[in-house]
């Protein structure tokens, strides 16, 4: 990000209001898992665990609500999620990540995941949509124990294609890092980067790479990617209900494949329609929970 260094007009990066910061803590209750640690900063908010999976009653569905609307530049934010030994939540988003247009600086996420012995985690936030001119960072640290689950969605739209001719991966910079480690016998994490169980990274640039191209997006323009980090014991029966599809026609094409060191499966989709990917999404972890808890998922709310 050394190209967009200067500074906002406006308020500065990293300026009060402009620094969002959430940690939820979940631990287990004597009936059910319950968040039992809340410490928030504008713009980001968070209101109260709430248990409307019904296929899963002990499990809280917690909502991030960002107070400012979208994330404009100079922004940075932070999210730590802890799940303690047994426990088990579901965090989303209250809406799309918008990520407004930007003439100064860039705008960053840091994310730092800890799931201790036996614990379970679905993070599945919604899109996010760059808009024209727009630079984002987002680094995703998960460091989970040999026995636990997580289950981590991101869904990267090419900005908002209808509302002007250049938002179309009119975005300068979108860059993305998810790495994971194993934590020890007394969920501590391991300071040895040679324990990571993997690295993913990729960076678009689309106004000096073509991102439309054979190898790349092709002919579609949303990209989705899970990450499944789940004992292995689990991965071949996950594997064998999934199904690997490239329809042009139908626009969506999706596959999964395992992670390095047998930590877990990632499965990519590519789709034209944020409800076509959504749903192929929906399915590979609707085949995750059943294998891993036994549980099916909910029926999706009207307005998913």
């Amino acid at each position: 990000m050394a190209a967009f260094q200067n500074e906002p007009k406006q308020m500065d990066s990293g300026a009060i209001g402009k620094t969002g910061y959430l940690k939820l803590r979940f631990a287990k209750g004597e009936y059910r898992s319950e968040l039992v640690e809340l410490e928030r900063r504008v713009p980001s908010l968070v209101q109260k665990a709430l248990y409307w999976d019904e296929e899963m009653p002990d499990l809280p569905c917690v909502t991030m609500i960002s107070t400012s609307g979208c994330l404009l530049q100079g922004d940075r934010q932070a999210l730590d999620i802890i799940v303690e030994k047994d426990a088990c939540a579901h965090v989303t988003t209250q809406s799309a990540t918008k990520i407004h247009m930007m003439d100064a600086n860039y705008a960053s996420q840091v994310q730092h995941i800890t799931v201790a012995e036996n614990g379970y985690l679905e993070l599945m936030p919604d899109p996010i949509i760059p808009h024209r001119t727009a630079r984002f960072i987002t680094d995703t640290e998960i460091n989970l124990h040999p026995s636990a689950t997580v289950i981590y969605s991101e869904i990267l739209q090419s900005g908002r294609k209808y509302h002007h001719h250049d938002e179309q991966f009119g975005f300068d910079i979108f860059s993305s890092r998810i790495s994971a480690k194993y934590l020890d016998q007394d969920n501590q994490i391991t300071p040895d980067y040679k324990k990571e169980l993997f690295v993913e990274k990729y960076i678009l640039e689309p106004k000096k790479s073509e991102l439309s191209t054979t190898g790349v997006m092709g002919p579609f323009d949303i990209f989705g990617n899970v990450i499944l980090l789940t004992p292995k014991i689990y991965h071949q029966a996950i594997l064998e209900r999934l199904e690997a599809k490239y329809d042009v026609e139908n626009h969506i094409a999706f596959g999964a494949s395992q992670l390095p060191n047998e930590s877990g499966i990632i499965f990519k989709a590519l789709a034209n329609e944020s409800l076509k990917i959504k749903q192929v999404i929906r399915h590979f972890w609707q085949v995750a929970r059943e294998e891993v808890k036994g549980i099916a998922l909910p029926q999706p709310f009207l307005w998913r």
